[in-house]
């Protein structure tokens, strides 16, 4: 800066403050002449204490000392614009944007501070007006992190808000059911298909990781409703850390012709010095960056947005060949164009974590941080300075309860989503004072879910025979996931109860295992913790709900199948014509004591083992009804498949199509969960049929806490029994003359 301009400023800085100074001893001394205080907040003084005449003397003192100070303020603003301008021609080129760096509205300014006026402002958004959030989400990885984004929103918010998602197939189907079982209120929630804006931005060469869809806020105009006059546009990798309401206030602050809200770009990328040779897009100054975008819809159509990016892309695309950061270089060019266009926004509302930027220079204290923007490919490992307390921070909202959320907004009534309407009918019929409260409570609570938590990728074999082994786990059964992968190579569907926290240690695990984050044919199905049972059943549901091929092996996580099953099984239903026939494939289950067992390569090798007493027919021991009737002794010697008929508690392990009844979701915890389904499935008349090629083994683990509960409490096996009755009821009004036996079995046991 030059010389003389730093003495004026100093000089201007001093005149201010002597006069501020002065003007308040005189104010003080005449209000001790007049027997007045000063000291009095203006929200609280009666000013009809005054007298008219000493009322306007006053004002007039003020009004002068006031215009004084605001021509002393304007000459200091003036002096530092100068010296600003001169600091920051980048490139030799000036430009000059409307930026916004005053405080946020419902904030007092420094200048009301200091000179005590306390009073609440008008804050600039209204209670519970709905802010209008758009979001280019694609793929399951996006996915996550967009949770994570949509946390950190609800954690701050206090208005009410509609999501707009552009998404493909796969989010549409992770993020549609997440939010149907988030129930959020005062949340709405709405989808656009991303394959039918494709078109539009296709024939861009894009050299940025994001692909295709990274040029798709492009096309926000075209794609969103035409009522919706604005919205805030955020890349999926953002963090808030205050109230999006403060950014949504910021659109009043726009002038008549501005209809772009962006931050400066932190980093030096568009300075073009970065390496030799580096050519990046036409940009004023350092540029934009596009993470965090406030756009005035309505103005945008007015002034042919459309028309106007296409033209601005297709001219620079002569030259450049292809984008290397997506849309934000297409941003950069237009506002290069029309400068006017574009409202700065205070670098606190997109904190930019990539690595070499000026993003230190965004705040001085935790209390200025808005938006954070983990904007580097390198994400969480990004190098900055205090990258800790970032990482700390997002880690916060990334293990956060998401149940926690589901809080209403005080004054801001919301219409009951279609999912929890029939919801609170049943919660509404419930009777607290019922002994299985807790029990009939559980059936009807709607847990969040996130499907497809890793990436998927399998298309079923064409001949119709692909068979998905389907099962449920906690925790606390993690270990097993790396043995049953290596047992079994189709495809695998796994619903995880899960809290938060717990998901991400599982998402940690899988991304460390070389055997679990190559294989693409797992489907993961995260169901989130809430309630104080283990919601078997539920889970068996959603497992089997998204299971991709036509038949499933319903099993249970704690099983290792036999080598070479998932093959066995394809060739028995052609065998067996499942395709046109009832039928549930029993594959007899066996099981061993030891943590460390040499697994029989073979049916005989299984027979010697169990011969020496180092496998066991499973449940042997402690329940024999549950596996009995799968007839071991004759399975022994069998060479072919052999019917066997239902009995009381019988609980096997089958491979049944897909389409087979769900099971019945009053059982939770141990009890009851697999012996209804197969009764069930004999309800329906389909044929229990052994085969006598297959095997599966149970692993020791230690006891469940649900069949710890069950062996302890009175009250929890009461309540069992009141369900398993209240089953049959259920089974003979829905099967007829064909349940009256399950009844008649039960009594007689």
């Amino acid at each position: 800066m030059p010389c003389f301009l730093r003495g004026k400023i100093k000089l201007l800085a001093a005149s201010l403050a002597f006069m501020v100074l002065l003007t308040w001893l005189y104010l003080i001394v005449w209000n001790l002449e007049s027997g007045r205080s000063l000291l009095l907040s203006p929200c609280l003084v009666d000013q009809s204490e005054l007298g008219y005449l000493e009322r306007d003397v006053l004002m007039s003192r003020m009004r002068k000392v006031e215009e004084e100070n605001q021509q002393l303020r304007a000459q200091l603003r003036q002096s530092q614009g100068m010296a600003h301008v001169q600091e920051g021609n980048y490139g030799n080129q000036q430009w000059v944007v409307s930026a916004d760096t005053g405080t946020e509205d419902g904030e007092n300014t420094a200048e009301e501070r200091v000179n005590g006026t306390d009073c609440e402002r008008r804050p600039m958004v209204e209670k519970c007006e709905v802010i209008h959030v758009a979001c280019v989400c694609a793929g399951h990885n996006a996915s996550r992190d967009v949770v994570t984004l949509v946390k950190s929103i609800l954690f701050h918010r206090r208005n009410p808000l509609h999501f707009h998602f552009i998404t493909d197939a796969v989010a549409h189907q992770i993020l549609s059911s997440l939010f149907a079982s988030w129930m959020v209120p005062s949340v709405l929630v709405s989808f656009y298909d991303a394959d039918d804006l494709k078109s539009e931005v296709s024939w861009i060469p894009n050299k940025h990781y994001s692909g295709i869809y990274g040029l798709m806020k492009l096309t926000l105009t075209k794609a969103l409703p035409t009522d919706l006059t604005k919205v805030i546009v955020l890349d999926t990798d953002i963090t808030f850390a205050t109230d999006i309401a403060e950014l949504w206030a910021v659109f009043r602050k726009f002038t008549d012709k501005q209809v772009i809200g962006l931050v400066e770009n932190q980093s030096d990328w568009y300075l073009g010095n970065l390496w030799k040779n580096h050519k990046p897009w036409p940009a004023l100054g350092r540029g934009f960056n596009t993470g965090v975008i406030l756009l005035l819809l309505e103005r945008l159509r007015g002034i042919g947005w459309e028309q106007m990016w296409r033209l601005t892309a297709e001219r620079e695309l002569m030259s450049m060949l292809s984008t290397s950061l997506a849309d934000q270089d297409i941003f950069n060019a237009f506002i290069k164009q029309n400068p006017v266009l574009v409202h700065q926004l205070p670098c606190f509302w997109n904190v930019q974590l990539s690595d070499h930027t000026r993003s230190e220079q965004c705040y001085t204290e935790v209390s200025d941080l808005k938006v954070i923007h983990w904007n580097s490919p390198k994400k969480l490992r990004v190098k900055n300075k205090h990258v800790e307390f970032f990482r700390n921070l997002y880690l916060t909202f990334l293990e956060y309860d998401g149940n926690l959320l589901r809080r209403e907004l005080f004054g801001c009534p919301s219409q009951p989503s279609p999912e929890s309407v029939p919801l609170q009918a049943a919660l509404e019929e419930l009777d607290e004072d019922d002994q299985c409260y807790d029990f009939r409570r559980e059936r009807i609570t709607v847990h969040r879910m996130h499907l497809y938590f890793l990436q998927y990728d399998y298309s079923p074999t064409e001949d119709g025979s692909d068979v998905t082994l389907v099962a449920q786990l906690s925790m606390d059964r993690l270990q097993m996931l790396e043995a049953i992968c290596k047992h079994w190579e189709g495809p695998i569907s796994l619903a995880l109860y899960m809290s938060d926290a717990e998901a991400q240690q599982f998402l940690r695990y899988a991304q460390s295992s070389e055997l679990l984050k190559n294989r693409r044919n797992v489907g993961y199905h995260v169901v989130y913790k809430e309630g104080q049972f283990y919601p078997v059943n539920l889970l068996r549901n959603v497992a089997l709900r998204h299971a991709s091929t036509a038949y499933v092996f319903l099993a249970d996580v704690d099983f290792l199948p036999m080598y070479g099953l998932y093959s066995y099984l394809r060739k028995s239903v052609l065998q067996l014509d499942m395709g046109h026939t009832k039928k549930a494939l029993v594959v007899p289950a066996f099981e061993t004591l030891r943590y460390r067992l040499s697994f029989p390569k073979s049916k005989a090798e299984l027979l010697s083992m169990l011969d020496m007493g180092t496998l066991y027919t499973f449940r042997y021991h402690v329940w024999t009804k549950g596996h009995a009737p799968t007839n071991y002794a004759k399975w022994r010697t069998a060479t072919t498949p052999y019917k066997v008929e239902w009995e009381p508690d019988f609980e096997p392990y089958v491979v049944v199509r897909r389409d087979c009844p769900e099971y019945d979701q009053r059982f939770v915890g141990f009890g009851w969960n697999k012996v209804s389904h197969v009764m069930e499935l004999d309800a329906q008349e389909y044929d229990l049929v052994v085969l006598p090629n297959a095997f599966m083994i149970h692993m020791p683990h230690a006891p469940s806490f649900d069949i710890s509960k069950f062996r302890s409490s009175p009250s929890y096996r009461s309540c069992l029994s009141v369900l398993k009755e209240e089953f049959h009821q259920d089974l003979s009004r829905k099967y007829g003359a064909n349940a009256l036996k399950y009844l008649t079995a039960e009594r007689n046991i």
